[in-house]
């Protein structure tokens, strides 16, 4: 690939509160209108390759990072993964922006971005894009990822046994036949099995504690005039109806894109359909 080319990716690393540092895959001119990307909690940046290369096509700067904790960025020697920490990240590297910027979080990524918007005001942030995440996400949803997490903690022989569990849990969505994408969502373990790459103190985290957080912050503040964007996938057991309409009520404003055929993992699920509505919405409000 081209030096040259608009979606060439080039590694860069991040500093967050007290030293922890935080990988990124960074994509696009310098001084461009710049979209930072957030992935779900078990995932890796790698999670949003094709969205990179289609914002960078666009005209866009693209910092797609590893949260804390996952993929190559560091690990809290505290095990603090909570929604405060994970902001507090996503802040530090908002803080060397600056040019206009939007985020885009899906799922865990989402709740961190939501609420950081919340607690510090940033100049530069034009738009925010939540991935099928609401304040209250459906108990059923949230507790059925948490017990995929847990169910292979000991990992697995093959990459193609990580697969087939992933398809055990999505049956729905297209298996990829090249094994290279889930490989970068896994490490070797010192068993010489494949484990997840992602810190196993993330599964101490509460889901409803960090409910109970966000909805917190949402409750104590003032909306920001930000315009936000919710892409929900119609086959997502996560966001319901009555989520959407609690989430309209805490964002005036709201605007709803359903992608269908999609579930939880809109993205990767139906990722052509993700990046058309995900371009719309930021071309209207974030000009590349």
């Amino acid at each position: 690939m081209s030096s040259t080319d608009s979606t060439a990716v080039r590694r860069h690393q991040f500093t967050g509160p007290g030293g922890i540092k935080l990988s990124a895959d960074i994509a696009g001119a310098a001084g461009h209108a710049t979209v930072v990307l957030l992935h779900g909690g078990g995932q890796t940046r790698h999670s949003w390759g094709g969205a990179t290369r289609a914002l960078a096509r666009a005209g866009y700067r693209v910092i797609n990072l590893d949260v804390r904790g996952h993929g190559e960025s560091g690990w809290s020697p505290e095990g603090d993964y909570s929604i405060h920490a994970r902001s507090q990240d996503l802040l530090a590297v908002l803080s060397s922006i600056e040019a206009p910027c939007a985020l885009v979080g899906a799922s865990m990524g989402g709740t961190a971005a939501l609420y950081a918007t919340r607690i510090a005001a940033h100049a530069h942030l034009k738009a925010l894009i939540l991935v099928d995440i609401v304040a209250k996400p459906s108990p059923h949803g949230v507790k059925r990822i948490q017990d995929f997490m847990r169910r292979h903690l000991d990992g697995f022989a093959t990459v193609e046994e990580a697969i087939a569990a992933v398809a055990a849990y999505n049956p729905t969505r297209r298996r990829d036949p090249d094994p290279i994408g889930m490989r970068k969502n896994l490490r070797a373990g010192p068993n010489g099995r494949l484990i997840w790459h992602w810190d196993p103190n993330i599964l101490s985290l509460d889901a409803w504690t960090e409910t109970a957080a966000l909805m917190a912050v949402l409750e104590q503040t003032t909306p920001p005039a930000l315009p936000t964007l919710l892409v929900r996938g119609l086959r997502s057991d996560v966001v319901a109806d009555d989520g959407i309409a609690d989430l309209r009520e805490k964002i005036p404003g709201l605007e709803v894109v359903n992608v269908a055929g999609a579930g939880h993992m809109v993205a990767g699920d139906k990722n052509d359909a993700f990046n058309a509505g995900v371009l719309q919405f930021l071309k209207q409000h974030l000009p590349p």
